[in-house]
């Protein structure tokens, strides 16, 4: 998976460049920062954001406890819901300005990164460590093979509607519900 995800990098940031930046004068846009001052933005940030985690995940094990909620539940729902919320905004904000395509990579990219060079990443430093092997129950498979068929019949077509963003959310809704009552 991880090699794959780097031919994946390499495909779309090397040989095949074009396909996925466009054509900036065309759409109007123009760099509001300096390079150097986005790195310097997008590191601070990062610095913030892994701060902010590590508290989200000290709070969050009491609040669970008291609420009833299973570790899978606060892992997949509720730190996948804060965790991912700059990037609903933003996704929010691409299909509201009728910025589909963008809106698509930035819902399915961090997935797909996670799937691909997070998870392995994570197995492959856990040998220094206590092995941390990737295992999935059914349920977490159901879900996952659940959650990737709705996304590819929604996007296969390359259109989109109202009714089909209903039935993304009511998907991740039915996965929620489960495992709250797993």
């Amino acid at each position: 998976m991880l090699t794959i995800y780097l031919l994946a990098l390499l495909f779309k940031l090397v040989t095949h460049k074009g396909i996925f930046t466009g054509n900036a004068e065309e759409n109007g846009e123009e760099p509001e920062w300096k390079k150097k001052k986005a790195i310097v933005v997008l590191g601070l940030a990062t610095i913030v954001l892994a701060y902010i985690s590590e508290k989200l995940v000290g709070t969050i094990e009491p609040v669970g406890a008291a609420l009833g909620w299973s570790h899978v539940f606060i892992g997949i729902i509720v730190v996948a819901i804060v965790g991912s919320a700059a990037e609903y905004v933003s996704a929010i904000a691409m299909a509201y300005n009728n910025r589909m395509d963008v809106m698509v990579e930035i819902s399915i990219g961090s997935t797909v990164q996670t799937a691909m060079f997070v998870a392995p990443i994570l197995v492959l430093f856990s040998y220094l460590y206590d092995f941390l092997p990737l295992v999935f129950n059914t349920a977490e498979m159901i879900a996952m093979i659940l959650a990737a068929l709705m996304t590819v019949t929604v996007v296969n077509d390359g259109d989109s509607n109202w009714f089909e963003g209903v039935l993304l959310v009511g998907t991740y809704i039915a996965i929620g519900f489960s495992f709250y009552l797993l």
